[in-house]
C-alpha cells in the first residue's frame, strides 16, 4: 500500500494515525478467522478492530462484536461463547458480490421466472 493511501484513506486498512495510536496504546487481545485483529487500551476502556481486509463492519463475527461493544468482559480468544449445534458459521454481508443471494425472478439471476398462471388481473381505474 502506498504512503498516500495510508495517509488519506481509511477503507484500505488502518491509516497512519490509527497505526501510531495502536502501537502506542493498544494491547493485542486476539484475532479471528477473517484476519481481523482486536485491540484494547491498557485500562480496558477502549476497544477497536483493525480489519484484515476490506473495512466492512459485517466482517466482525458476533462473538467479537459483543466484546467490542462491552457486552462481554472477556474476549472470545480467552473465553469463547458456547454455540448451539444448529447455529451457522458467521458470513459477512455478500450484497453486491458474486456470492449474493438472488431469488427466483431477480433481474440479475440467469434463471427464467415462470410465466403468470392466470390468477392475476390488472387493475384499471374507473
Amino acid at each position: 500500500m502506498t504512503l498516500l493511501n495510508r495517509v488519506f484513506t481509511w477503507w484500505n486498512g488502518q491509516t497512519i494515525g490509527t497505526d501510531l495510536y495502536t502501537r502506542r496504546n493498544g494491547v493485542l487481545v486476539g484475532s479471528d478467522d477473517f484476519g481481523n485483529s482486536y485491540y484494547e487500551t491498557r485500562d480496558g476502556k477502549r476497544r477497536w478492530v483493525i480489519y484484515g481486509g476490506e473495512s466492512e463492519a459485517s466482517n466482525v463475527p458476533p462473538d467479537w462484536h459483543g466484546w467490542l461493544h462491552h457486552t462481554f468482559d472477556k474476549p472470545p480468544s480467552v473465553e469463547p461463547l458456547p454455540h448451539k449445534p444448529w447455529e451457522k458459521h458467521h458470513r459477512p454481508n455478500l450484497t453486491g458480490t458474486a456470492g449474493a443471494y438472488l431469488p427466483p425472478g431477480s433481474i440479475k439471476t440467469p434463471a427464467v421466472r415462470p410465466r403468470a398462471t392466470g390468477d392475476y388481473e390488472a387493475w384499471t381505474p374507473e
